[in-house]
């Protein structure tokens, strides 16, 4: 497969916006995604590869590394009666306590950066995600930071965006 191109002028960066990340607030089958990060100023995904340097007894140094543990954390992430992803976490995580619930969320990263943009950008789907507040409250307003971990199966494909939501095509092997 060939490598995907950035969909952006050569010379500018790449605006944080394009990377977007999106909760299902439907069902498995017809998706509805709800984008995270209303009100967000910063955020970004952490890879922990965890990766581990030997050296032999030649001197010689191997670097072991495993497939990524993903996290993100959006903060202060204030709450919207109008934000369908705060909506549904709320009641998963401060109604309900439903953690089964919290730690089989299903995401989808979209990077509108990179592929044809807003028709065939590349995306990423996990299957079962941990979702939870780190915590409740403020001072003006209540905010609820989010802490996620990706997990679950992944799948690669595209998705195209538009006035009418986001859709997700898996990759054909």
């Amino acid at each position: 497969m060939d490598d995907l191109t950035f969909n952006t002028p050569a010379g500018q960066v790449v605006d944080r916006k394009l990377l977007i990340l999106y909760l299902n607030t439907g069902e498995n089958e017809e998706p509805v995604w709800s984008p995270i990060g209303k009100r967000v100023e910063e955020s970004s995904m952490e890879y922990d590869f965890n990766e581990e340097s030997k050296t032999d007894i030649f001197g010689e140094v191997y670097t072991t590394m495993n497939k990524p543990i993903v996290t993100q954390t959006f903060e202060p992430c204030e709450l919207d009666a109008g934000d369908k992803a705060q909506v549904k976490i709320w009641n998963q995580a401060i109604r309900d306590q439903d953690v089964a619930a919290m730690a089989n969320n299903d995401l989808l990263v979209v990077h509108a950066y990179a592929g044809t943009a807003d028709t065939a950008v590349f995306a990423e789907r996990y299957a079962s995600c941990l979702v939870k507040p780190a915590s409740l409250g403020g001072s003006a307003n209540v905010g609820m930071p989010l802490d996620i971990t990706f997990g679950g199966t992944r799948t690669k494909g595209t998705a195209a965006i538009s006035g009418t939501g986001v859709v997700f095509t898996p990759e054909t092997a």
